[in-house]
């Protein structure tokens, strides 16, 4: 099984349980929604130490979570699953990692991203997105939602969409990758 050096960050035990089941790593559980400011304090100690991994819910909460932690705690990685890898196998319970398969785990923390600096410049504008039909055409949500998955940063609209490539520094050839995929599912509907 393969090991983490960095610390994964989960939002409860059963996000841990599911999470050790994939792979040999420590997690923080972040107990729900709230952040205290001890547990900030903590998860800085631990970026320091052994580098933090952001592995929240792909729901508003998970997404609420990993914004303030990278807001307090520069540097931190993030790994995603997507909304249906997450979705329970009986009827009723919460969206989440607790769900996800082992494999689906793996693949995720296999390809984390790293947030940009606010030094650096960004790599792609809102033009690429209108050039790419991301935004404003009656397609883009579906579009944005699909190379989101592609990439594994998550869906957003066409300004946290864009905030996103930038922030997880995709590159431009996994852009135009992702983006050829998606024009080639879109032909064969």
């Amino acid at each position: 099984m393969k090991k983490i050096k960095e610390v994964i960050v989960v939002e409860g035990k059963d996000d841990t349980k599911q999470i050790q089941k994939a792979v040999n790593a420590d997690t923080y559980e972040t107990r729900g929604s709230a952040l205290s400011a001890v547990d900030l304090k903590r998860l800085k100690k631990l970026q320091q130490r052994r580098g933090l991994i952001v592995f929240t819910d792909p729901d508003f909460n998970g997404e609420r979570l990993r914004k303030m932690i990278s807001q307090a705690v520069p540097g931190v990685k993030h790994a995603f699953i997507r909304r249906d890898q997450g979705v329970p196998t009986e009827a009723h319970g919460s969206l989440g990692v607790e769900h996800a398969s082992p494999e689906t785990i793996r693949q995720a923390l296999a390809n984390v991203y790293t947030e940009e600096t606010k030094t650096e410049k960004p790599l792609f504008t809102y033009g690429d997105l209108a050039r790419a039909d991301l935004v404003n055409g009656p397609t883009s949500r579906r579009r944005r939602e699909r190379l989101g998955q592609i990439l594994g940063i998550g869906y957003g609209n066409g300004k946290q969409f864009l905030h996103r490539l930038n922030l997880f520094r995709v590159s431009r050839d996994d852009f135009t990758r992702a983006l050829a995929q998606i024009d080639g599912e879109d032909q064969h509907d």
